[in-house]
């Protein structure tokens, strides 16, 4: 028997960092995601392969059936993670690997891993979905975070997405703009450690209410925008909010001060991919600038 899973990738437009303490945020899935291939066997084993999207294997590891710790693997560190969240799956559905004897298991990115899309979250949705458990409450249980990307993983729409008390509000919206030609989505050429960025983010010292408050009235008027001027001026006033709590620099300050246009981190500042708002040359200057990986709203986002 073989069963599939498929989860999208994401991107937080709005509302990071805020996004952990309430505020009310704009998210939007991916193009790219992440496939999950289950195949049952007589092995008494589970037999993990993890392939990346130019095809090549970039993991492997055989875990006991029983107790699911690593029997071998190429990598510690990524075989104790998936470890974790196949114990806590399993603490959550007692159930779960009593149909067999055996599995193979086979998960495919569509997207390059250090992207930042959510190789980790689009893993976790399809192993909720595998066994049939809340994929909140997993990934509460096994790590952190906010759940927006959970919500992507789930959605094939823009979202608007508000957590309180480990109770999420998901909306789908129609999020649409007019100049969406305009919007381009650049790689870093570097990844972010977003549990760095929110242990900053933890320790600092501000009105958290006012913050909160703030982040979502800026993300009621970017989904509503739909002038371009005006996008490009909610853009810089997010980015100077979220600079006066964080006490780091816009990136447009720090790399791109010459840039005729906007620019907005996505999720935790300083790496993976930002959201640059200009014209038709916006590609080219990125690239003058040494950075390759260039996508357009329509080659990103569902």
């Amino acid at each position: 028997m073989t069963e599939k899973f498929y989860s999208n990738g994401k991107l937080l437009i709005t509302g990071e960092y805020g996004v952990l303490d309430g505020a009310l945020s704009l998210a939007i899935p991916s193009k790219y995601g992440q496939s999950l291939n289950i195949t049952s066997n007589s092995s008494n084993k589970l037999t993990w392969t993890s392939i990346d999207n130019k095809n090549e294997i970039w993991f492997e590891g055989i875990f006991d059936l029983n107790t699911l710790k690593e029997k071998t693997a190429t990598d510690k560190n990524t075989a104790t993670t998936l470890s974790k969240m196949l114990h806590e799956a399993r603490k959550l559905n007692t159930g779960f690997f009593t149909k067999s004897t055996g599995f193979n298991v086979i998960t495919k990115l569509d997207f390059p891993r250090d992207w930042g899309l959510g190789s980790s979250s689009t893993l976790l949705n399809n192993i909720a979905e595998w066994a049939n458990i809340n994929p909140y409450t997993l990934l509460w249980n096994s790590f952190s975070g906010s759940g927006y990307d959970i919500a992507c993983a789930k959605h094939n729409k823009p979202i608007t997405y508000l957590v309180k008390d480990n109770t999420p509000t998901i909306k789908e919206i129609n999020f649409n703009p007019s100049f969406k030609n305009d919007i381009f989505f650049i790689h870093l050429n570097k990844k972010q450690n977003s549990r760095e960025g929110i242990a900053n983010y933890r320790k600092a010292d501000f009105n958290k209410n006012d913050f909160i408050s703030k982040l979502t009235t800026l993300t009621q008027e970017f989904i509503i925008c739909n002038d371009l001027e005006k996008f490009k001026e909610l853009i810089s006033l997010h980015e100077i909010l979220v600079s006066s709590v964080i006490k780091q620099l816009p990136v447009k300050e720090l790399l791109f001060p010459d840039y005729n246009g906007a620019i907005k981190s996505l999720g935790a500042w300083g790496g993976d991919f930002i959201m640059a708002v200009g014209n038709e040359n916006t590609p080219k200057y990125f690239k003058t600038k040494g950075y390759t990986t260039i996508l357009s709203y329509k080659e990103m986002l569902l």
